[in-house]
């Protein structure tokens, strides 16, 4: 009986692309890379081109094994892996393992898991794009190169377990820097005034805020000023000077990015970039959806791309029309600006059937699955819908030399809102319609002091946006990149806010004097514009090699000679156990502990306990700040495992009014108190 091997990734992959398959295809799972560099070595022969020295991954032998096995039984082998320069790789590397010809059309790509998807790409078979497998070979050894020859430096100038990397050092730098621009800022104090007016007596008042002051921008800086002009208004005449009326189209959001889904999934979901990118790989491969079978949910998940396909809108236009009807059907897809880094390989992110809609698919997904699944689903509907429209109002009214500014906005039109709320929509405001040279009557005067702010240090989602827009590492790097500098403790998550670490700080002083290119915002992004080029064909792998090396021997070369790095030791009030002097926090591999000052002549370390100055609401015990394995902070009791108390919210010490349960303090900008208790709902603002 003959057969056809089919090799994909990841065994859910394999799961859902066999019912789509011909019955004589047998299918297996490589369970991502098979060969790869080595772990104990360079694996680059540099003196002879940068050869890469690849060697079966260790654990990977039995698989190989099977595979070959089942190669030579077949009379075809289709190498279906990603379609992304990671997956080509990796059918590069099967291939040279089974001895098949690179010249020869066994690779087939697809970018949704459908059954046309998959009958497509059988009868279009091609051969493996070289050019994608030394886009991702030159990474791959530009990566290695910068790791293996700086890292020890890291370690004899600071201290072990520390790496460097092209995309982390450049993304480190950025939070060190942001958190600068936030320590130099100096704040500013400014007055801004309104005036409610009114339209006539029984009208409610409308908010005119002061503009400008004799034809120039109103710039009030002291409360003498601001008072001064207060003054003047509670008794000046106010008058219409002109009125303009509009209307105001505001276009939808093109269907999601690797990046911007990244952003959305944080900003809506409190996703980490890591925990978005696993659950929608998830959805890609394919899950068991009752009624349908094991299915993939949406297209393909790593993509810098907004494109959508020409039957994926057409089936969408249809579902919008018969649902909605056909006023909010929009005659092309939103698309974003392409920039000049963007591959456009693959479409944007999208559902597989516009007609499994998130309701219909949630008893089949866990909770998480769902929420994502009706993010992209709902963003991709909205995209291909019609303009949201605003009747908008805006008058200039003038009372003596002040001049003041008011306007307001209604939704006429839902348009795309009516399924998709992308967090900025207009707040509607109300100004009465006004006719020029109107008198208005005066209700109040309203002053309010405030000062200017720093930049808001980076969370991941607007991290993942500033390394796109610098052109910084690529979609399937973001999530790997925040990983990294998150486990080498160069940056700490403070309220969900990245802040460098003591240790973050002094490795990038030390790159930044010793390792200027690496930590260059804009020759990380040069280098990846040339990866791009290889991929495009356009530029050969060893061209940006030679150069590159030189100068970075040269700089590691000259670093042997720096001072080694002190870090700055923060003195605890905890004893010593041994020989009683006051410990220090210290930096390790795994995070931050308490060391004795006298090692190496004692030894002795505890784990550092961070107080959260609360009670356990359990025991009355004091309640303690831990870690999940995955660095994810929570709230628990010292007397672990006497009592078994843990929450994710810390406990406030109030009960709640409605149920009398306890209370909790809810994290991030805008601080509540909540009850956990779903039935009782209470909150109040902190």
């Amino acid at each position: 009986m003959s057969q056809r091997l089919v090799i994909v990734e990841s065994p859910a992959k394999a799961k859902t692309i066999t019912k789509y398959l011909p019955k004589d295809c047998k299918v297996m799972a490589t369970m991502g890379h098979v060969i790869d560099l080595p772990t104990s070595q360079i694996g680059i022969d540099v003196e002879h081109g940068f050869i890469p020295e690849y060697k079966p991954i260790k654990g990977k032998g039995k698989l190989l094994k099977e595979i070959k096995s089942e190669g030579k039984k077949s009379d075809e082998i289709m190498l279906a892996t990603d379609p992304d320069r990671e997956g080509e790789a990796i059918s590069y590397h099967i291939a040279n393992y089974l001895d098949l010809d690179l010249n020869d059309k066994n690779r087939i790509e697809f970018h949704e898991i459908t059954p046309e998807a998959i009958k497509n790409a059988v009868e279009n078979k091609r051969s493996i794009d070289m050019d994608l497998v030394n886009a991702q070979q030159a990474r791959r050894i530009l990566d290695r190169l910068v790791g293996y020859k700086i890292s020890p430096v890291l370690w004899k100038k600071v201290m072990r377990g520390l790496s460097a990397g092209r995309v982390q050092s450049a993304a480190a730098k950025m939070i060190v820097d942001r958190e600068n621009e936030i320590r130099n800022f100096v704040s500013e104090e400014y007055w801004v005034i309104s005036a409610f007016l009114l339209k006539d007596k029984d009208s409610e008042p409308f908010e005119a805020r002061l503009t400008k002051i004799s034809g120039k921008k109103a710039e009030i800086k002291t409360a003498e000023q601001a008072q001064a002009i207060v003054k003047k208004l509670e008794c000046g005449e106010y008058k219409v000077d002109n009125v303009k009326q509009a209307k105001r189209r505001k276009n939808p959001y093109p269907a999601f990015t690797t990046s911007t889904l990244q952003q959305d999934a944080f900003r809506k979901l409190s996703f980490s970039t890591k925990r978005t990118m696993s659950v929608a790989q998830q959805l890609y491969e394919g899950l068991e959806i009752e009624g349908k079978g094991h299915i993939g949910l949406i297209t393909y998940m790593r993509t810098d791309s907004t494109r959508i396909a020409d039957s994926a809108a057409a089936s969408a236009r249809a579902y919008i029309k018969d649902t909605f009807g056909k006023e909010y059907v929009s005659g092309y897809a939103a698309r974003a600006k392409k920039a000049s880094h963007v591959q456009d390989a693959h479409e944007a992110i999208r559902p597989t059937d516009i007609l499994l809609t998130p309701e219909k698919a949630e008893k089949s997904l866990t909770k998480e699955q769902h929420k994502l699944y009706t993010l992209i689903y709902l963003r991709f509907l909205a995209s291909m819908m019609s303009a949201a429209v605003y009747d908008t109002i805006a008058a200039d009214i003038s009372c003596a030399e002040y001049t003041l500014h008011a306007s307001g906005s209604k939704l006429c039109f839902p348009g795309y809102l009516k399924v998709y709320n992308p967090g900025d929509a207009e707040k509607e405001m109300t100004v009465p319609l006004l006719e020029e040279g109107e008198l208005l009557d005066l209700d109040k005067v309203k002053s309010e002091q405030k000062f200017t702010q720093p930049p808001a240090r980076y969370t991941e989602g607007s991290l993942v946006k500033a390394l796109e827009e610098q052109g910084i590492g690529r979609p399937s790097t973001y999530a790997p990149t925040i990983s990294t500098i998150l486990a080498r403790n160069y940056v700490e998550l403070e309220d969900k806010k990245f802040k460098p670490t003591d240790l973050g700080e002094a490795v990038n002083k030390l790159m930044e004097e010793n390792f200027s290119d690496i930590v260059n915002l804009k020759f990380t992004a040069d280098m990846e514009n040339n990866l791009d080029k290889i991929a495009e064909g356009s530029l050969a792998m060893t061209d940006i090699m030679d150069d590159f090396y030189k100068d970075l021997m040269k700089e590691v070369n000259a670093a042997e000679n720096i001072q080694r790095i002190k870090l700055p030791e923060e003195i605890s009030d905890v004893k010593c156990e041994k020989c009683g002097s006051n410990m220090v926090v210290k930096h390790g591999r795994y995070g931050k502990f308490l060391a004795c000052p006298n090692y190496p002549e004692c030894s002795f370390t505890l784990p550092l306990i961070e107080k959260a100055d609360a009670k356990c609401p359990k025991c009355g015990g004091e309640v303690i700040v831990r870690k999940t394995k995955k660095g994810k902070s929570f709230y628990g009791c010292k007397n672990y495992p006497d009592c078994d108390f843990m929450s994710w919210y810390k406990p406030a010490g109030k009960k709640c009014p409605q149920c009398g349960k306890e209370l909790y303090e809810t994290n991030g900008k805008t601080k509540s108190l909540i009850c956990t208790d779903k039935e009782c709902g209470y909150k109040e603002k902190i």
